[in-house]
């Protein structure tokens, strides 16, 4: 069974991220949408987490929200994939289960 995990706060303000990453199986995929979008950024606290679990995860980050925080796609960890909005509905499409993080 196939799991897509949402995140949708900052890993500055919440613990959101550590707690999916914590609970989600190997092979699930994690989503980092709306302010959760800053932990993609590279060279921040959080990346080394990111790049440490991406051995057990594929992580995917939402473009138009990276855009509406002025971030640019080439400042997201290597690795993490941008998806557009048809991304993301691809990406609950081919999953079993959607688990939201908030």
């Amino acid at each position: 069974m196939t799991m897509l995990h949402t995140v949708n706060k900052s890993p500055f303000e919440r613990n959101a991220l550590d707690s999916c990453m914590s609970m989600a199986n190997k092979g699930s995929k994690i989503l980092l949408i709306e302010d959760a979008v800053v932990g993609a950024v590279d060279k921040n606290t959080h990346a080394e987490k990111i790049k440490g679990a991406m051995s057990d995860y594929t992580f995917y980050v939402l473009g138009p929200d990276l855009q509406a925080r002025g971030i640019d796609e080439g400042n997201v960890i290597d690795g993490v994939n941008v998806v557009d909005y048809a991304g993301y509905v691809d990406l609950v499409a081919e999953t079993d289960n959607v688990q939201s993080w908030l």
